[in-house]
């Protein structure tokens, strides 16, 4: 640090007095209970003596935050979690948490043709559990524990758990993965950890944008984290994936549907990874709809709006924007007042199961 660095973070420490005695002055105390009271000068003041936070991997995981990264089974998220741990214990301590692979899997994945290993970094260290030692204890309770213990007997700062899913079975119901959020949320404040969690997705089209709402266990759970990342699988190439952002605190929101990278994974001297190939748009690499699928899709919608459902229902349903569905429910309406009957959209109907259009009358009209 600097003289005149030295100079203004005097100048801001006498700030911050002058603003604790004028707030103590003005009768606010600086607590009550549990909550904290700060003028908004005085919280400002205190935050520019603090260090700005290292960007952890690219502008996607900052260190401080708790972060997300999902995708669907068997796109790499342990593969690109790895590489990430991989690069930043080239300085910091890194703590693995691996409930997905065998250490056989593990070794065979890091292993070359000719059966050479890669060497990792020695700071990273890779985490298992001892199930005999979980026979008799609150599951969830003891790996927020595990972690805590970890944090305070290693100084560890680095986190990285594999998976959500693994320690929170009842995840899709939301509420016991927001506990668990919670609880993630208070060691990262009361130990300064940097803890970035991979989570799945559930089975979903490869023609629409990924969006917040395909991160499983509901929106709720993804209003806990600091940042959020997530890997596509290019319906183009199924050798490629696409990273892209979709919440963003610290940093720059640079990699949105726009300008996601673009990766091929790739085993390059023993070492499984996503080896860099460019940037595009998101809408490159997502399923062009044939013809009959879109149709198929479209009659969906429309017999979904008449039975009542709203857009935001319809397009969880269909998995497809919004504004698809609005825009496929406009041009019905359009149709319709062209003298095309709203009630036989495209003349499409459903399939019976011998795989023939079960849209004629019945027998008994």
């Amino acid at each position: 640090m600097n003289d005149m660095e030295e100079d203004k973070n005097y100048i801001n420490l006498i700030r911050g007095d002058l603003t604790k005695a004028s707030q103590a002055h003005n009768g606010m105390p600086d607590s009550v209970g549990m909550m904290n009271i700060k003028t908004a000068n005085q919280t400002i003041l205190e935050a520019s003596l603090l260090p700005t936070p290292r960007a952890l991997w690219d502008s996607f995981w900052y260190e401080g935050e708790l972060s997300c990264l999902f995708a669907d089974s068997n796109v790499g998220k342990s593969i690109l979690a790895v590489q990430i741990a991989d690069r930043i214990a080239r300085t910091d301590n890194v703590l693995y948490l691996d409930f997905e692979l065998s250490e056989k899997q593990f070794q065979l994945r890091y292993t070359n043709e000719h059966g050479e290993l890669y060497t990792f970094p020695d700071k990273i260290y890779r985490v298992s559990i001892d199930c005999n030692q979980l026979l008799d204890a609150n599951f969830e309770e003891a790996i927020i524990g595990g972690i805590e213990q970890m944090a305070v007997q290693t100084d560890c700062k680095i986190f990285i758990i594999d998976n959500l899913t693994y320690l929170c079975c009842a995840m899709e119901k939301g509420d016991a993965a927001g506990r668990l959020m919670i609880q993630l949320n208070n060691l990262k404040k009361r130990y300064a950890l940097s803890i970035l969690v991979l989570a799945h997705t559930p089975k979903r089209s490869l023609d629409c944008p990924i969006t917040s709402n395909d991160l499983a266990g509901s929106k709720r759970l993804y209003n806990f984290f600091d940042s959020v990342f997530t890997i596509g699988k290019s319906a183009q190439d199924g050798g490629l994936r696409y990273v892209k952002q979709l919440k963003v605190r610290y940093g720059t929101f640079s990699h949105d549907a726009d300008n996601v990278i673009v990766y091929e994974i790739d085993k390059v001297d023993a070492f499984l990874q996503f080896v860099f190939r460019g940037y595009s748009t998101e809408k490159e690499h997502l399923k062009k709809l044939g013809d009959n699928e879109s149709s198929q899709r479209d009659c969906q919608i429309l017999q979904l709006s008449q039975s009542g459902k709203s857009v935001r229902e319809i397009a969880s349903q269909v998995n497809c924007g919004k504004s698809t569905v609005n825009r496929i429910i406009q041009r019905s309406k359009e149709s319709k007042n062209a003298g095309v009957p709203l009630s036989q959209p495209l003349e499409c109907g459903t399939m019976g199961q011998d795989g023939t259009a079960d849209n004629q009358p019945s027998k008994t009209d």
